[in-house]
């Protein structure tokens, strides 16, 4: 029987994929639903931005592990993120009209940083998407007891359909009915565990001294991790097209601000739901596997009755299947508008809702690729995706739009010597995280650039 609703669940999103195609005629239709989405449905969009794989199953296994301090970049620096795009970055960019990041480069520092930045935003999603991806083949796997590749292979054809066919209007659709009962299913078993463990108070009892310390630790090192921990997420995703698309999706500049707030309060309250129900799963229940990403996925197969199963995996691969869905759409969405007409600038726009597409089918085959070559943290695939975006495009995002000395060759700079570090710190496997000496380099690019006259690029 739970076989027989999980499929049905995910088929329903192949239904919502060809309803919502009907409301496609343009590439702006597909690609930001027409910048008509109103407030509930633009929240909750860019509420489900990450509330998938990493907040159900990644956090709680790092929240059990290594307590409080352990899940800053997750759930909280996600909120950060989300409350800052709507104080400084939701405004000014969507009263530009723009379609990606890559267009804002384009109008702010000329043809040059379009390109460059599309280049590096397309390939720091792939690490992401594999992350959904194997969050998919694991859970299917511990349903069906099928292989992982093929559990993988078939929930990402399933995805890749849906979003060829709707786009943005499938997303929204999706985000919103299954946030509605994937949050209903973590209410009930949290609610289960409250009373199994005599509430909060019962489960704090059982855990270790220092376990919900939440500041930076007193030692230099530990302090600037605790920071980076913060920034990784909380600034990195900024600059990601798939919150871009989004946030730009509401029908209007004050809904797409509100928007960003209410995802931002709805983050950092629900997401605590999936950290209690791990920490009180696993005091109750210790023997629920060896891997703790899997551990509320195990206590309600375990533990949980039918109709509990049926509602929270269906909701819980439905919920990974749309932030799937949004972190294809984007990648997909930046090579059309900004590497394929680059050089093709008198496209149609038929021509380019086409390659979009066709870009939907090539990126999920390359994740679906990586998912067999790469490890199954899906905490640090995700951290790792947020960091490729902070050391590259979050400077040059930020000078563009608040200080008036920023020049294209700034935006050069900061794009490619912040990137070029931050390899090169991973190559050599530095002691403080990598990301902080490109977001530095990064920095000092911009202002290098600022420092050199009769360079400035195009004003908006």
């Amino acid at each position: 029987m739970l076989l027989a609703f999980i499929a049905l669940y995910l088929l329903s999103n192949l239904a919502i994929g060809a309803w919502a195609a009907r409301k496609v005629s343009s590439s702006q239709d597909f690609v930001l639903a027409g910048r008509r989405l109103p407030l509930v449905l633009a929240a909750s969009a860019t509420f489900a931005t990450w509330f998938g794989s990493e907040t159900i199953m990644g956090a709680p296994a790092i929240f059990v592990d290594e307590g409080m301090l352990g899940i800053i970049e997750e759930p909280f620096g996600s909120a950060l993120c989300l409350f800052l795009v709507g104080a400084f970055y939701a405004r000014p960019l969507y009263r530009l009209g723009i379609t990606t990041f890559s267009d804002y480069f384009r109008l702010r520092f000329g043809r040059p940083a379009e390109f460059i930045s599309a280049v590096l935003m397309i390939p720091s999603y792939f690490s992401w998407i594999a992350a959904q991806f194997i969050a998919i083949g694991i859970v299917l796997n511990l349903v069906t007891g099928l292989p992982i590749f093929w559990c993988i292979a078939s929930s990402a054809t399933i995805v890749m359909i849906y979003t060829m066919m709707g786009g943005m209007w499938s997303l929204s659709i999706t985000d919103f009915i299954h946030n509605v009962i994937i949050i209903i299913a973590l209410i009930i078993i949290a609610v289960i565990l409250y009373n199994q463990t005599g509430g909060i108070a019962g489960v704090v009892q059982k855990t270790r001294p220092g376990f919900f310390y939440f500041l930076p630790p007193s030692t230099l090192k530990g302090g600037v991790e605790w920071i980076a921990a913060w920034i990784t997420i909380g600034l990195g995703s900024i600059p990601q097209q798939d919150i871009f698309q989004r946030v730009m999706s509401a029908k209007n500049e004050q809904t797409t601000v509100r928007a960003s707030y209410l995802a931002s309060f709805l983050y950092i309250t629900i997401a605590m739901l999936p950290l209690f129900i791990g920490l009180a799963g696993k005091q109750l229940y210790p023997n629920l596997g060896p891997d703790n990403q899997m551990l509320i996925p195990n206590l309600v197969l375990q533990q949980g009755s039918m109709p509990l199963q049926i509602l929270f995996f269906g909701a819980l691969l439905s919920a990974i299947l749309s932030v799937s869905s949004g972190a294809i759409l984007a990648p997909a969405t930046v090579f059309g508008e900004n590497i394929f007409r680059f050089f093709r600038p008198d496209i149609s726009d038929k021509t380019l809702l086409l390659t979009i597409r066709l870009a939907v089918a090539v990126i999920t085959v390359i994740c679906v690729w990586m998912t067999a070559a790469r490890d199954v943290n899906i905490f640090d695939l995700v951290g790792e995706s947020s960091a490729f975006s902070l050391v590259s495009l979050f400077v040059p995002l930020t000078a563009g739009l608040y200080w008036k000395r920023a020049n294209t060759l700034g935006c050069l700079l900061s794009m490619l010597g912040g990137i070029a570090v931050w390899f090169i710190c991973l190559a050599v496997d530095t002691a403080y995280s990598p990301m902080l000496y490109g977001l530095l380099t990064s920095l000092a690019g911009m202002i290098l650039g600022a420092l050199i006259p009769n360079r400035s690029g195009p004003k908006l």
